[in-house]
């Protein structure tokens, strides 16, 4: 079995609740657990998880949302040697959607940022997002 790491970070602004950031994380991720960093302005909240259990949610609602091609590609866009990186726009995702968003400037409060660690990124990418055609 693969083993898998994920990591989220979202910016908590001084204008935010953090229950309502922490809320936005745990529509799209299971079994993880939760720590806040103080920053200059607001904090930074961390999740970390392991294994496939952690991506469930997100997984589901890729099919549910009928985004799983669209996904792919953004997937297979941000895939380095060990690692996928991309980025969710924070209130959508509190909302309990997905929508994938670029590392600054196009999510108001900042968006989530989501790295998965694993030895086969592609078999991360299949399984979150199967070819649907």
């Amino acid at each position: 079995m693969e083993e898998i790491e994920v990591r989220i970070e979202a910016e908590i602004n001084l204008t935010e609740d953090e229950a309502k950031v922490r809320r936005a994380v745990e529509n799209l991720f299971s079994n993880v657990e939760f720590q806040v960093k103080p920053q200059r302005r607001g904090g930074l909240l961390v999740a970390k998880g392991r294994g496939v259990e952690a991506l469930t949610k997100l997984q589901n609602l890729l099919k549910r949302e009928r985004i799983r091609d669209a996904a792919r590609s953004v997937f297979h866009g941000n895939v380095s040697a060990d690692t996928i990186v991309f980025y969710l726009n924070k209130q959508v995702a509190y909302a309990g959607h997905v929508s994938f968003s670029q590392p600054v400037g196009e999510s108001p409060l900042g968006p989530v940022k989501i790295e998965i660690r694993c030895r086969n990124p592609r078999y991360v990418v299949d399984l979150l997002a199967p070819r649907t055609t």
